[in-house]
This record gives C-alpha cells, structure tokens and sequence, in this order.
C-alpha cells in the first residue's frame, strides 16, 4: 500500500498543533490513526438537484466509520444549468466544472485524505467530480445524487423541459395562463437532478458505465431509499478500496472510457458527455478524440426509451434495470473485464443481471435505431468538429438545406423567434457563443425551446458553437470548432446563405466558395469583449470544444506576460 497522506499530518512530536487542530473537531488519538476519508459534497439548498446531499453524505460517513474510516465532510459549489438559462449566469455553468474540480483537488491534498467519496449530481458538478478524482488519483467512489421523480399531470408523466415548452405554447395562444400555471406547479415534484435523460443523468450513468459508480446508482431516484443503501456502501466502498489501494487511473482507461461512450449513446444521453468525458481523459492521460464518439456510436444501436428521446421517464430506466441492463443488452459492444470500485470486474457485476422491460431497454436485434445518440459532424463549416443528439433528431431533419439566419449571440436569436422571424427551412446560426466568445459556451436552450415550442422542430435547424441542454430536441447543432471568437468558418456565415446539414453523411457545409470565404476572412475582425474575473482567465486559458473546454494554464500564464 502506497504511503498514507494523513500520515504527514498526525505523527511525529512536530505535528502536536496539527493534532491538537483535529481534537478539537472532537477527534480521539485513535480517530487520527485510522485513514482519513474525505466526503465532498456539492449540497446547495438553492436547486433542488442538490439539497439533499447533505443527508446523503451523513450516511456516506457512517459507512466509513463503520468499515473503520475516519470521514471527514466538506462542501464546494454548485450550479443549476436550469436556473441558469437564458441569462448572464449560463456562462457560469461549464466554467464552474474546472472550479469544483480545482476545489475538491485544493481540500484533498490540504488536509491530506487518504481516500475520497464525492457526493454530487447535475451537470457540472459529477464530471468535476470524475475529472478530480482523476487528478489527484486517491481511492474515490463517486456517489450520484439521483434523480427527481416525474411530475405527474392528468395521466402524464412530466419533466422541468415541458415546462419550457408550454411557455411558447402560451405564448402563441395554445393554452392559457392557468394551463401554464398548472404545468409548472407540477412538473419538478422534489429533490434530484431533472426526471430525464439530460446531462446530469447521463453524466451519472457514465459514472456507473466508468465503473467508477457503485453498479446501480446512476438510476437510482434521490427520494428512494436505496440511495441511502448507496451511501453508506459508498462509505464502506471507499474504504474497501483504500485497502485494495485500487485508484481511479486503475480504472479509467481507453476500454472503460469506450464502455461509457457505447452506453450514453446507447440510452440516448446528453451531447455534454462528450465535453466531460474529453476533459475526463485530459486528466486521466486516456488517449481520447472527438471522432471516436462517432465511430463508438455509429456501431452501438440507441436503445432506450427515455425522455426527452422518447416518451418515458427515467424512472422507467431504473425499473427495468438500469445501466447494468443497458451493458447486459449491449453485450460484445462493451468490454466486460473493466474492473469498477467494487473491485469486480464488469463480467462478475452482470452475473444474474436481467432486463426486466424490453419496452425501455431494446436488445441490439430490436433496436430503437440503428446507430447510438451521439453523431460528430464535420465539413467547411465545422473543420475540427461539431455534435448532435441525433436520437432526438426527426426523419425528416436529418438532412436539411436552408437558408441561414445569422445571429451574434442568444438574446438577438430569441428576439427573432418571438417576433416570427423565423421561417420553416431555415438554419439559424447563432455564434460567438462559444467557449471563448461567450465566454463560458452558454446552452443554447431557450431558442431550442422557441423551436420546438412554435412547431418549428420538423422544419429549422439550429448550429452553433455554443451548447444544448441534454432536454433539447430537433436539429440542434452544437460546438461548431474552431469557434467564431477564434476566426472559425462560423464567424463568415452572411445572412442568406445556403448551409447544409447532412447526420447521415456526417456532413455540416456552407455552400460559399473558397474564393469568397477568403474575401470575408480578409475583413473579418474578432469581437472585443470587456472582461473582469473568473471569466477573463477562463477565456484566457480554455482549450476548444474539440478538446473538452479543459483549461490551459500556460495560456493564462502568456496572456499575463502579454
């Protein structure tokens, strides 16, 4: 076993104020000679995603105690992608990943923990998470949060998105104003992460597919007991681990990685993994590139019936299975020898695992489709990539020419769809919202609302290089690299011209010539942009979409000599 962290803290005569710091924390001599593991949590009584991880990790410390660990809880922030929509606080959300995992790494070395569970959910927060876990390469279990139960309305199961939708329905005259009210007081029951398969599901049954999820826990509500169950094995599990001295770089590796891209283009999951699980890799040191999301999932059939893809709720998921159902119906497409935090491999985990609903989970002979969720678009117009959720994509869009509508920024790109400026066949681009220009790469949720909301969904595409909410539905075209900020072929886009977009071909082309896109090249000029705090070093350090929007400290480090 590698040496102990808590070690440099607790022994020898000169470390007498450091104990003497631990006793007052009502800590005992034998307390300091047992490992020190530290539970992370992201509690936040402002969203509902997360005010329940408190409870969540008293259990987890009392599975350490009881495995004969000494817990020690800590808290960092949170950010709700949903409260965050549609206004400054969206560029937060994906910068505040690279905060929590640099606070979670900040604490764990600080106060020397020997092993760690991270207690989280919701977008941002799980891959910081993973990304931390990685980084610092102790003994973690990364205990998901779980999700919310559906609301519940005349017969119909409901998640936070039709909300949003019903909104442009009011808008236009469909339902009225108690309709509206009606679906809202519905539609988000109580605690956990939004009853769907966005981003924070998705990133937690990537967890779980990782194997660095207890088997089980990715689908698990917030309000059942069995997360409870989870917690405190979780607290055990850590420290099971830290005596197996089995860490998370023993588990993340090119298979387990594949494993997790097959299974979140298998249910469906949010375009945002593939961000997370990049930035996943740059810490892990997994050799990963965007075209290998492609590639996985043009081979792993999409299989699962779950909201906003199709018509069930998650919770539908969790009956029938879960993730270890997913990975039993995927069979060869997945690598089964992966060892998880139990310390089995994925092969002793599947053992007497059954799909008990081949409505929700389809077999590979029965799939929803062909092809998985996730599709990697290149051509002129995106060089070094672009994605899309292709499972929420309708026949009729999946090859689409139009007219582009171009616009430099969100709030001008809402203020057409209200207005009616939209019309069907047309692309509308909105750009200079990516990871530098916003800054930030603010979703691009409330236009993909506005789409589907005025029935636009059969008829418009959207691209940018901006992001979509993991709830989006229709062609919805995102992390157009290089981005406009950065001179892309996004930033020449003119008012009226042709794009094309072609998912089967995996094609994204502006129909300009080379000749005239050099013209427009010679009088382009980026964007000045007036930037103060967290924000200015994030647009100074972070990397393309392409690379997961990890952050480069060598740039801050120019920019500053500059």
């Amino acid at each position: 076993m590698s040496e102990r962290p808590s070690r440099r803290i607790v022994e020898g005569p000169e470390r007498a104020g450091q104990r003497g710091l631990l006793h007052a924390l009502g800590m005992t001599s034998e307390d300091m000679s047992r490992p020190f593991v530290g539970i992370v949590s992201t509690w936040s009584g402002a969203h509902p995603g997360h005010v329940h991880l408190r409870e969540l990790s008293q259990h987890v410390a009392g599975g350490v105690a009881a495995a004969g660990g000494t817990p020690l809880e800590v808290n960092t922030i949170s950010v709700c992608d949903g409260l965050a929509m549609g206004h400054a606080g969206m560029r937060m959300s994906l910068p505040s990943r690279e905060l929590i995992a640099d606070s979670i790494e900040l604490v764990a070395v600080a106060h020397a923990f020997d092993a760690l569970v991270i207690v989280t959910s919701c977008d941002k927060s799980l891959p910081a998470g993973l990304m931390a876990a990685a980084r610092l390469n102790l003994p973690t279990v990364v205990l998901p949060g779980g999700a919310m139960l559906p609301g519940r309305l005349r017969g119909r199961d409901l998640a936070v998105y039709h909300a949003r939708e019903a909104s442009s329905r009011f808008m236009r005259g469909e339902i009225d104003a108690d309709e509206l009210q009606e679906i809202e007081d519905h539609v988000c029951p109580g605690p956990g992460s939004c009853s769907m398969m966005g981003t924070a599901n998705s990133m937690a049954c990537v967890a779980e597919a990782l194997g660095m999820a207890l088997p089980g826990s990715g689908t698990t509500h917030a309000v059942d007991p069995k997360k409870r169950e989870e917690a405190r094995r979780a607290g055990e599990q850590a420290m099971a681990l830290f005596r197996l001295d089995l860490r998370p770089r023993q588990i993340l590796s090119e298979r387990s990685v594949s494993n997790a891209i097959a299974v979140c283009a298998a249910i469906g999951g949010s375009t945002n993994v593939i961000l997370h699980l990049l930035a996943l890799c740059h810490e892990a040191g997994v050799p990963m590139e965007l075209q290998a999301f492609d590639r996985i999932s043009r081979r792993t059939p999409y299989l699962c019936d779950v909201m906003p893809s199709g018509r069930r709720a998650l919770q539908a998921l969790e009956h029938a299975g879960g993730i270890p159902a997913v990975m039993l119906e995927l069979g060869d497409l997945v690598s089964v020898e992966e060892r998880t935090v139990t310390g089995r491999t994925w092969r002793e985990e599947l053992e007497g695992v059954v799909n008990r609903d081949r409505e929700v989970i389809h077999s590979v002979i029965d799939p929803l489709a062909g092809e998985g969720g996730l599709a990697v678009l290149y051509g002129n117009l995106a060089p070094q990539g672009a994605v899309v959720k292709q499972s929420a994509v309708s026949s009729a869009m999946r090859q689409h020419r139009g007219r582009a509508r171009v616009f430099d920024g969100e709030d001008t790109a809402v203020e057409a769809f209200r207005d009616g400026k939209v019309s069907p066949g047309d692309v509308v681009v909105i750009r200079y919202v990516g990871p530098r220009g916003a800054p930030g790469m603010p979703e691009m949720h409330i236009p993909a609302t506005l789409l589907v909301g005025q029935e636009l969904g059969g008829s418009v595409s959207l691209v940018t290089d901006g992001r979509f909410s993991g709830a989006s539905r229709g062609a919805c075209i995102g992390h157009v690299s290089p981005e406009a900020a950065a001179g892309g072929p996004l930033a020449l886009v003119e008012e009226g011209d042709e794009i094309e977009v072609d998912l089967p071909a995996r094609r994204l082309e502006l129909r300009v010539s080379t000749q005239e896109l050099d013209r427009r090249r010679e009088v382009w000029k980026a964007p000045e942009a007036d930037l103060t705090g967290y924000l200015a070093r994030y647009a100074a350090s972070v990397r393309p979409s392409h690379e997961g929007c990890v952050v480069n400290m060598a740039r801050v480090e120019e920019s500053t000599r500059s």
